[in-house]
């Protein structure tokens, strides 16, 4: 075993260790809607308890290198003529009893919630249904737009490399508007999950910890990790993923980094054995969630004392 095994070994333990000071021995796996789960000891039954919807259909106006509205299409598209609230509604008469309100960004990198505000108002009073938002950056009237809409939570990329903001965003933006998304929704009360993309600069990790230094600072509900994947017909789509002992790395120092938050892997990940080794680095790196888990995951988890809990819905809305 040479030296940087030994290191990370050692700091998967010491992660470990921080987890069962600030955590009971309980972890939650989310199988989301939109697709059917099953894996042994974890069969998803209702593939519609949690679904998302884009109020832009495929649009966006960003064309970012890593995705190019390739993220909306599995959502619900929003028919203007339908409206929102009654989406919601004809949603929750099937059986979806929470939502994610989503959407393209507009150039300022704000997702056109505002809106819909009064809808949203609405699908949380009315059909008392959870409702989480994701913003794109965030300006004080969409904070106290969001506060007074009472959402369950709000969730929001964080990207901590203003070269990673221009080129692969395409952003006329700075790491400080994303820290500003930070403290305005802070300075509101609302419940913020931010996600950090790994390896979202072309697969390096490049503004990652400058990210993880940003969140820190904040009192967020939950920090939810997402590993680039390359999608088909993408200006990405041949780009490799970081490596996994870089990603195992990540989630040990999040963890000793914020020892006392909640830290989850998001439903983003490459598949086949690169997703088996990275879900068993998130169990050993002691975080305390992972979405639509590898097989043998659980088992995993188990063997080291965790019990699982399971949830039909987004790990950024099952961390109550």
């Amino acid at each position: 075993m040479d030296s940087a095994t030994l290191e990370l070994t050692g700091r998967a333990t010491q992660a470990f260790e921080i987890r069962k000071i600030y955590f009971n021995n309980e972890i939650t796996f989310h199988a989301p809607g939109l697709k059917h789960f099953s894996i042994p000891g974890f069969e998803q039954k209702n593939p519609k308890a949690f679904l998302p919807i884009s109020i832009t259909g495929g649009g966006c106006a960003l064309d970012c290198d890593h995705c190019d509205s390739k993220i909306l299409e599995p959502m619900i598209p929003l028919n203007l003529k339908e409206g929102l609230f009654n989406l919601a509604e004809r949603l929750s008469k099937e059986g979806t009893e929470a939502v994610l309100i989503s959407g393209g960004s507009q150039r300022n990198g704000k997702v056109p919630l505002l809106k819909h505000i009064n809808d949203i108002a609405r699908i949380k009073k009315e059909l008392g249904m959870k409702v989480m938002v994701h913003t794109g950056l965030v300006d004080e009237a969409m904070a106290r737009g969001l506060k007074e809409a009472e959402v369950d939570g709000v969730a929001l990329d964080i990207i901590g490399s203003n070269e990673t903001i221009r080129k692969v965003y395409h952003l006329d933006s700075t790491i400080e508007d994303f820290d500003f998304s930070l403290k305005v929704l802070t300075d509101y009360g609302l419940s913020i999950r931010p996600h950090i993309i790994l390896g979202l600069h072309y697969g390096k990790i490049l503004g990652e910890y400058q990210a993880l230094e940003m969140i820190s600072k904040y009192p967020v509900h939950a920090l939810i990790l997402v590993i680039f994947m390359p999608l088909h017909g993408t200006k990405m789509q041949q780009v490799t993923p970081p490596p996994t002992e870089e990603v195992a790395e990540f989630f040990q120092q999040a963890r000793i980094k914020m020892p006392d938050s909640k830290i989850l892997v998001g439903c983003a990940r490459p598949s086949g054995e690169y997703k088996k080794i990275v879900d068993i680095a998130a169990v050993n790196a002691g975080l305390n969630g992972i979405a639509y888990p590898a097989e043998g995951v659980i088992e995993h988890a188990q063997s080291k004392g965790l019990i699982p809990k399971f949830f039909e819905n987004s790990c950024s809305c099952g961390v109550d």
